[in-house]
């Protein structure tokens, strides 16, 4: 295994240089990783600034794009051969259609490249012609990133913390009274495992769905062509003494391992190392709404999803020595049509104070980080309302369907989100159940029809500021 490893590092090392050489003296190339948890709009992110960058119309706080040095912008194909190609023509299909839909979410690792014809600024104007930049945008499951977090943890430090921290969950109590029941030291019984395994993805399943944030691993959720292998066959269990060989326990423990090695790892190493640029989209408004768990697991789950990160500033000799690092990391609150005008900036307060601890990591390794309110494509409309004596600021939308069609046409008032987010993280920190003050409600809206104008992207907000944070130094 070390040698594996050292001769796996000397070959990504070779590749890293190449890499750092064509960047340098031909045609750069900015990698952007874009993650999130379950529901936090990657998808729709990724074809719309794509969209956007494409027909610059609504990109106003893309220095570039104002000042029209972007000539061009067209779509190649990526450079790596054995990664699927992100589907943006479908799914801008989706978004575009007569009858309009969200489209799939994220299921595996995906990329598209986007090159960008430039002409330079400031005093290299008058000396350089256009040069192209490529874009290559990666997409990536935010619940495989979690998965990062398992590389220095044992089987018996993940099951420890794994069954502490589900103790309180309702979701979490039928696989608990199953993991009581078994004994960890008897011999294997493969069926035995299989139905560990099942109750505990179950358990991940409701957890998802109740608006959780830490579900690993991962890949339990989205197994792709591992589903039923013995790599994702095991699950937390209590540690006995003195395990035997050929135990449960011990078998169990072999599959974790081999999970690491043989799914983690190589994301890590085939993907994840290579961003450069990295944007985090978080459902806040989603976790509000499910109440103080929710938040105060998210928060947890955001400080976890930094720890994978290697930030820092990529200087030219220090990637030649030591590899690629994350410069600029971008903590995106999705879904700010969902709320007016009004409560865009309390958002990004809470945005940026549930993302502090992650934040001052970064910052403390020399990445630059930003929180910020967004909607990639805005699905909404305002207007103000009188109600009970109260002037109500709402959004106007259609409402989805419980089957995902839409509905009819309603305005909405969520409630009023607080002027100090510590109202919001200190319940959560401390355990509370509910929101004792306040109530807020999520609505599910379907995308509006669209009709654009020529050389205009679909409607957005702060898509064009995201840009800019982003990638907005390289063009």
């Amino acid at each position: 295994m070390v040698l594996s490893d050292i001769a796996d590092g000397l070959t990504r090392g070779v590749e890293r240089v190449g890499d750092t050489l064509s960047g340098a003296f031909m045609e750069p190339v900015i990698r952007l990783g874009v993650t999130g948890l379950s529901r936090a709009g990657k998808t729709v992110f990724i074809t719309s600034l794509v969209a956007n960058l494409m027909d610059r119309g609504r990109m106003p706080g893309l220095v570039a794009a104002a000042e029209g040095r972007i000539s061009a912008a067209y779509l190649q194909p990526q450079p790596d051969d054995t990664l699927p190609r992100f589907e943006y023509e479908k799914h801008l299909g989706a978004l575009t259609a007569e009858t309009p839909r969200w489209p799939d979410s994220t299921r595996t690792v995906s990329e598209l490249r986007l090159s960008l014809r430039v002409r330079p600024s400031g005093l290299l104007a008058g000396l350089q012609g256009p040069r192209t930049v490529h874009l290559d945008i990666v997409d990536y499951p935010g619940e495989w990133l979690l998965d990062l977090g398992l590389m220095d943890k044992s089987f018996a430090e993940w099951s420890a913390e794994t069954l502490g921290r589900l103790e309180s969950r309702e979701q979490a109590q039928g696989f608990l009274a199953l993991a009581r029941e078994v004994d960890a030291t008897a011999k294997l019984e493969e069926p035995v495992a299989q139905s560990l395994a099942e109750a505990f993805t179950a358990y991940l399943n409701a957890a998802r769905a109740a608006g959780l944030s830490d579900c690993t691993p991962g890949r339990f959720l989205l197994p792709g062509d591992l589903a039923g292998s013995p790599v994702l066959t095991f699950a937390p269990l209590p540690k006995p003494d003195s395990p035997p060989r050929r135990s449960l326990w011990r078998e169990m423990e072999r599959r974790f391992e081999a999970y690491k090695s043989k799914v983690v790892k190589p994301f890590f190493r085939d993907h994840f190392s290579r961003i450069d640029r990295q944007v985090v989209l978080v459902d806040a408004l989603g976790a509000i709404h499910n109440g103080p768990q929710a938040v105060e697991d998210m928060r947890r789950a955001m400080a976890d999803i930094l720890g994978a990160f290697r930030p820092g500033r990529n200087v030219f000799l220090s990637r030649l020595l030591i590899g690629q690092r994350v410069e600029k990391i971008l903590f995106a609150a999705t879904k700010a049509d969902h709320l007016h005008h009004t409560q865009h900036g309390r958002l990004t307060g809470i945005i940026e104070a549930l993302m502090r601890d992650a934040r001052n990591r970064a910052d403390f390794a020399g990445a630059e980080t930003a929180g910020m309110a967004i909607a990639a494509l805005r699905a909404t409309t305002e207007e103000t309302r009188e109600h009970g004596g109260q002037t109500l600021d709402c959004v106007r939308g259609t409402l989805m369907t419980p089957e995902g069609g839409r509905g009819k046409q309603a305005a909405f008032y969520p409630g009023a989100l607080p002027e100090d987010p510590a109202h919001l993280l200190g319940p959560a920190r401390d355990g509370a159940e509910a929101w004792l003050e306040a109530e807020y409600e999520v609505m599910n809206f379907a995308p509006a029809r669209l009709t654009l104008k020529r050389g205009e992207g679909p409607p957005h907000i702060r898509l064009d500021r995201a840009a800019q944070f982003l990638i907005g130094d390289r063009l």
